[in-house]
């Protein structure tokens, strides 16, 4: 299977991660927004990424294609089949796809991207604002709902845990620290899932070419 993306994008970084939890090896192919490259569009005609291609088999968005990889890899069971445990997994999933990178985008795109990568002037009122007013009420919800045993769901490490974690080592590549004293099981979840095998690699890769 063939991934086209950047691991610096969490959508990406999600499927890697996924796959990874689940012993699926992708050949992942760098790729950029809007990248003309015929079998990338054929993938995800609207050239966003992440997008797979399987043989003969093209997809794109990261929930169906961690969607495709579950159902041809069902085990280890990362996606509860408890109704009501794989509903908040679906749920988190969503929350970090929509509510949590609403915000995250403001300020890596911001400060990253668009001066970095694409030669904008980055838009620093807009990322200040969205990590003074948006940020912490994410970050305090994210800390009322962890458990004791540090999983989101079901006391193990679900879909749950890896579509959180993903958007989260944005924070550390902005220089973000989690506050250990006003969030301290957020800041050891996040330990831990980024010094996972699923995610540690390829968060050392991002660190190496923000540094270059």
């Amino acid at each position: 299977m063939i991934l086209y993306g950047a691991s610096l994008s969490p959508f990406v970084r999600k499927v890697l991660a996924f796959a990874s939890e689940k012993g699926v090896e992708l050949e992942t192919v760098p790729t950029g927004l809007n990248n003309q490259d015929p079998d990338f569009r054929k993938a995800s005609p609207f050239g966003k990424i992440p997008a797979l291609r399987d043989g003969d088999f093209y997809l794109s968005d990261s929930t169906a294609i961690i969607a495709y990889i579950d159902a041809l890899h069902p085990e280890p069971n990362l996606i509860p089949t408890e109704p009501r445990a794989r509903a908040r997994a679906i749920w988190f999933e969503e929350f970090a796809d929509t509510m949590m990178m609403t915000t995250f985008v403001k300020m890596f795109f911001n400060r990253i991207v668009g001066p970095r990568f694409l030669g904008l002037e980055g838009d620093e009122a807009a990322a200040a604002a969205a990590e003074r007013d948006e940020l912490p009420p994410l970050l305090d919800y994210i800390e009322s709902v962890i458990p004791e045993s540090g999983w989101l769901i079901e006391d193990r490490l679900t879909l749950a845990d890896v579509a959180v974690a993903s958007p989260l080592i944005g924070l550390d590549h902005l220089g973000i620290a989690l506050d250990a004293a006003k969030r301290p099981r957020l800041a050891e979840f996040a330990a831990r899932m980024f010094a996972r095998p699923s995610f540690a690699p390829w968060i050392e890769r991002e660190r190496r070419m923000l540094a270059a």
